[in-house]
């Protein structure tokens, strides 16, 4: 790019659940957004009237492209993996992920995780760490997890997870909070800047009140892996109805919109319940992106594994293993299930989960405001991402990608 700024023009942004019509200024040098007045000359780049939003970010991947998290042969070639999925989100809107680890041994977390301590990688999305799901979980919720990993929340998590691991890789950490002593479990997680989300869980309402007054503050899919919502006992998703001003606050909770993990009117009477805490994941795994198929199993599940759409399972079996479609999707379902706008379903990606993490600061991301990262993605009227943008830099565009496409098939030919 010319110049040491550029100006995004004909185009509206995403801010606070709203379309801004306005124009956007980022700096080429320190990579932030840039106050909107007062500069002449730089690059300007007309978006033709398209919408530019923050970075969406992943809050739970468990991996993507044939690659699962717990994959681990040796630290160069499972750097270059992580590469890899790094790229992939990038193509994909995704400027910035967490990468999941289900509920391996703790010898597999501790050769794991100080593989994704924090990172930015060149023309990618950045790792931002590592969401550990498990093993403080409950056997009764397994899902897919091994249960003859689980532990007991007496099981101190320096030795679970590597006490290094806890301060530099670890950041997000799934649990059940009915289980014997997961109150003091959260209060020193928490304590430590690690968030604590509840899920995995036979908790009832009040369990998972005493989660959040301990220092929970997210639910791990909601309503996937945890007590159905009844009439009389809500369960763990009762607690999004909490009035904001509660003490504690109600919770963020995450949402599977794939059509699988919850019906779309499930999604879209979540969502609404509360808007501002609802964050869509889609708790990939390695069949994303990947054909149709049965393909061999993992540390995690050493089972075979069918991909079917936008269906995956233990090959032979009703029981679901995670996502197989991306970020962007799930926010089109979003928009189409519950009716909302683009901008408030965007929010869900970016300004949501930014709060959620505490990373919505001054040089942070997840909201196009003064002095954040300029982490950008463009989208269409209806949420196609059409570039994508890192630290005042475009990574991706969809229409080089497609003239590349056709040069190459025109070489082919």
């Amino acid at each position: 790019m010319s110049g040491w700024f550029t100006l995004f023009t004909n185009c509206r942004y995403v801010l606070d659940g709203d379309l801004v019509e306005d124009h956007l200024v980022i700096s080429d040098e320190s990579g932030l957004i840039l106050k909107r007045e007062g500069y002449i000359g730089g690059e300007a780049i007309d978006l033709e009237d398209n919408i530019v939003a923050p970075g969406f970010l992943e809050l739970h991947t468990n991996g993507v492209n044939g690659f699962h998290f717990t994959q681990y042969e040796d630290e160069k070639s499972y750097s270059k993996k992580v590469d890899d999925v790094a790229r992939h989100y990038a193509t994909q809107g995704v400027t910035g992920f967490w990468a999941t680890v289900p509920t391996v041994t703790a010898d597999e977390f501790q050769k794991i995780l100080p593989s994704l301590k924090p990172r930015d990688i060149p023309i990618s999305a950045s790792l931002l760490g590592a969401h550990t799901e498990g093993p403080y979980l409950h056997p009764d919720k397994k899902g897919a997890h091994n249960a003859s990993l689980f532990q007991a929340c007496t099981a101190d998590p320096s030795t679970v997870y590597g006490s290094n691991n806890l301060i530099d890789s670890v950041k997000f950490v799934t649990l059940a909070p009915e289980l014997s002593d997961s109150s003091n479990l959260i209060k020193s997680l928490s304590s430590s800047g690690i968030k604590v989300s509840l899920g995995h869980s036979t908790a009832s309402y009040t369990d998972g009140l005493s989660g959040l007054q301990a220092g929970a503050t997210c639910l791990t899919h909601t309503l996937n892996a945890m007590p159905a919502l009844g009439s009389r006992a809500p369960g763990l998703a009762g607690l999004i109805s909490l009035p904001r001003t509660h003490n504690p606050p109600p919770p963020y909770y995450t949402l599977i919109a794939d059509g699988e993990h919850l019906h779309p009117s499930s999604v879209s009477l979540l969502h609404r319940s509360n808007p501002k805490r609802s964050i869509l994941v889609t708790d990939s795994i390695e069949l994303a992106s990947l054909p149709d198929g049965t393909y061999p199993g993992h540390p995690q599940i050493p089972f075979e594994q069918t991909k079917r759409g936008t269906r995956a399972t233990i090959a032979g079996t009703d029981t679901l293993i995670g996502g197989c479609i991306p970020l962007q999707q799930s926010v089109r379902n979003l928009m189409e299930w519950s009716g909302c706008e683009l901008a408030e379903a965007v929010g869900t990606v970016t300004e949501n989960v930014a709060g959620l993490m505490r990373i919505d600061g001054m040089g942070g991301r997840g909201v196009l405001r003064e002095g954040r990262r300029a982490d950008l993605c463009v989208l269409s009227e209806s949420g196609d991402v059409l570039q994508t943008w890192v630290a005042g830099t475009k990574v991706w565009d969809k229409e080089d990608e497609i003239r590349e496409r056709e040069a190459d098939g025109e070489t082919r030919g």
